[in-house]
């Protein structure tokens, strides 16, 4: 049910939707002022939602820059926090575009940043279903070669709440103390933070999966609709409104 609501709240915060809302307005409204009034503001919405540029800006405010490390400091873990994977219809897992999570994940333990990899991520298509991305995720570091005795898991959370209560769990039996280093996407981090450390878990941020680009240097993709852009800021419009309820949320 929660991921039934979930997908339901980022289809109405969609930029997109509120095109296509906008144009049914204006091909099945009969009044001239409802037309002219709908189409402007699509057209306003088109050029501010696919405009590289304004993303560029508002993804450099957003985004957390990483904490800066302590030479020669080990830390006790990476969390790498879950959506980085997906399932076919065989039950068979798969990266997607942000398995930066992972390979940052995996950086800092083969760089000896960190000596142990916390994976957190259950199975977003909800209870019942077999497949969980920890477990998928346990496997494939194995076949990469790290150790049991490195790999730490929790397999039920299925929302970013949900992956600081399990974390800090798991966290607290190992005994592992912190500070540890928080791995996700850049547009992810803020939000993250603020989750975690409301749960009482020691984080410093490694953000990584980075949209925003070069803001300093004037290129024509700054004027031409992208459709990149357009997608990309639902996952930001999408950041805001779960701060939101993480602040509302005790």
């Amino acid at each position: 049910m929660y991921i039934f609501f979930s997908n339901l709240a980022v289809l109405f915060l969609s930029p997109f939707s509120w095109i296509v809302a906008l144009l049914l307005v204006v091909l099945l409204s009969k009044n001239p002022k409802w037309k002219k009034k709908s189409l402007l503001s699509a057209v306003l919405i088109l050029f501010v939602f696919s405009n590289m540029f304004l993303l560029n800006c508002y993804a450099r405010w957003w985004d957390v820059p990483p904490a800066p490390l302590e030479k020669g400091k080990i830390y006790s873990a990476a969390i790498i926090l879950g959506g980085f994977t997906s399932e076919d219809n065989t039950g068979k897992g798969f990266f997607n575009e942000r398995s930066d999570r992972l390979i940052e994940g995996m950086h800092l333990k083969t760089t000896g940043r960190v000596s142990h990899i916390m994976m957190s991520g259950g199975n977003r298509a909800g209870a019942g279903a077999q497949f969980t991305e920890a477990a998928w995720v346990n496997k494939t570091l194995k076949e990469f070669n790290f150790p049991d005795s490195v790999i730490l898991t929790e397999h039920q959370s299925i929302n970013t709440m949900e992956n600081a209560e399990y974390t800090r769990q798991v966290l607290q039996q190992s005994q592992l103390k912190g500070p540890y280093l928080l791995v996700t996407s850049a547009f992810h981090m803020r939000r993250a933070m603020y989750i975690f450390k409301k749960k009482g878990v020691d984080v410093l941020p490694y953000p990584c999966d980075y949209v925003a680009g070069n803001t300093n240097t004037a290129t024509p993709d700054y004027i031409i609709p992208n459709l990149y852009a357009l997608i990309t800021w639902n996952y930001y419009i999408k950041e805001l409104a779960g701060m939101v309820v993480a602040h509302i949320q005790r």
